[in-house]
């Protein structure tokens, strides 16, 4: 009974700290920025706890990825060189802090565990995003602002508004959030989570399609054509995974043929169509001026090409050379919208070649974590896990998100990629452990 009391508690807070993670947004919207810190910190103090009570047998520093070793430390180095010192003690601290929630969840929860706290984040976050959404249709009836931003002069343009009250002109709606974007990336991970549970039997049938339907239906009404190429990514990266499994092993060679192929095609309708490619999905050919941006910070980027102007994650817009460096509809750009751009800008050549090992790797693990079937000691290979999909297809669409925002350096973004990277680590030496329950959970 204590096990189950401790596991549940377990569970408990993984959920609180996703959805603090995801909807930080919403959050800072609700209680506002200094509100917003103390709970970040009291999140850390409580993950210090937890992982001290618990004492994970297996846990060793030394196990961790080297990578995310190398990232940090550069990261902590760059305060030394950094243009705006206060702000990179700041953001490290932050960084450092992700981090250490990342690998204390990694390690104290299953594979199924994870996958069923963090689907139950997304449940809450879709859940109380269109709860707030049906708030300003009935109540308010018109677009809302957050009650700590004040009210500019003449027309406020839609980036200000928490909500544009758009739930029943269909969208694009915002949640909780207060962004498209973020909330149809929320959706999207959601549907990855939701079919994975559903597919695998975890969740009640009748349960399972409605929140399969709640996600899908957030794709369609959130309206960003970003999200849409990720989820493109996703379904032809699930595509490849499933005919990898079928040929085995042995014959898997053709599948990379093909992948590297349609990779190359991609990225040539990129680069020699882009605008026709783009316009396809309602987008200039500079993604809605991101390709402004891409400029202005590339300008920065040949000043300190090879150690940057030192870490700092958010941009500190007060601060030279972020003060004034770009703006949208009069509010300051608070990062390159993509993050190797910004991995670049702030530490440099080294620091985009100390961070392509953690996500390239962490790809590589969580690929054959997918295709291959799982074994336990020497005896034939168990079946296929439906479960082990997920962890590909979530790493893809975060990857594919990082190449026009740079969330994947901060909050949700980094805390994933690092519990990825450090579980795929771990349990990739170790016999595998999370393949399908014999019985239902929820038939239990």
């Amino acid at each position: 009974m204590t096990e189950s009391k401790t596991r549940l508690g377990v569970s408990a807070f993984a959920i609180v700290a996703f959805v603090l993670a995801f909807g930080s947004n919403g959050v800072r919207y609700i209680v506002g920025l200094p509100a917003f810190f103390v709970l970040a910190g009291l999140l850390t103090v409580a993950s210090i706890v937890v992982f001290i009570r618990l004492k994970p047998a297996r846990f060793r520093w030394y196990r961790l990825p080297a990578p995310i070793y190398w990232f940090l430390i550069l990261a902590i180095l760059s305060i030394f060189w950094s243009s705006y010192r206060l702000e990179s003690i700041a953001g490290v601290a932050a960084q450092l802090a992700t981090t250490f929630i990342a690998v204390m969840l990694a390690f104290v929860l299953s594979w199924h565990e994870l996958l069923r706290t963090l689907a139950s984040a997304m449940r809450w976050l879709l859940g109380v995003s269109y709860l707030f959404e049906l708030i300003v249709a009935f109540f308010v009836r018109e677009p809302l602002m957050t009650w700590w931003m004040e009210q500019p002069e003449g027309k406020t343009h839609k980036i200000l508004f928490w909500s544009r009250d758009l739930l029943f002109s269909g969208g694009p709606i915002q949640g909780i959030v207060g962004s498209s974007v973020l909330f149809g990336f929320l959706a999207l991970l959601a549907l990855i989570l939701f079919g994975v549970q559903l597919r695998a039997g975890l969740v009640r049938p009748v349960s399972g399609w409605c929140w399969v339907a709640v996600a899908a239906l957030t794709l369609v009404l959130t309206r960003s054509a970003t999200i849409w190429v990720a989820l493109l990514a996703v379904l032809v990266v699930l595509a490849f995974a499933l005919w990898g499994r079928r040929l085995g092993q042995e014959r898997r060679a053709r599948v990379y043929w093909v992948a590297g192929g349609l990779v190359a095609v991609a990225l040539a309708a990129v680069l020699f169509a882009r605008d026709f490619v783009f316009g396809l999905l309602g987008k200039s050919g500079d993604l809605t001026g991101r390709g402004e941006t891409w400029a202005k910070v590339y300008e920065l980027v040949e000043q300190r090409p090879w150690f940057g102007w030192g870490w700092v994650s958010y941009w500190p817009t007060w601060v030279e050379p972020f003060k004034g460096l770009d703006t949208k509809a009069g509010i300051a750009v608070m990062s390159a919208h993509n993050a190797w751009l910004d991995v670049w800008l702030q530490l440099g050549i080294v620091g985009v070649l100390v961070f392509a090992p953690i996500v390239f790797l962490t790809l590589q693990r969580v690929w054959f974590r997918a295709v291959d079937q799982p074994r336990r000691g020497p005896g034939p290979a168990l079946p296929f896990a439906t479960s082990a999909l997920w962890p590909l297809l979530v790493l893809t669409a975060l990857f594919v998100q990082s190449l026009t925002e740079s969330r994947m350096l901060i909050e949700s973004g980094w805390l994933l990629l690092i519990i990825l990277a450090v579980k795929t680590r771990f349990d990739f030496e170790l016999p595998a452990q999370d393949t399908e329950p014999t019985k239902r959970p929820w038939r239990e």
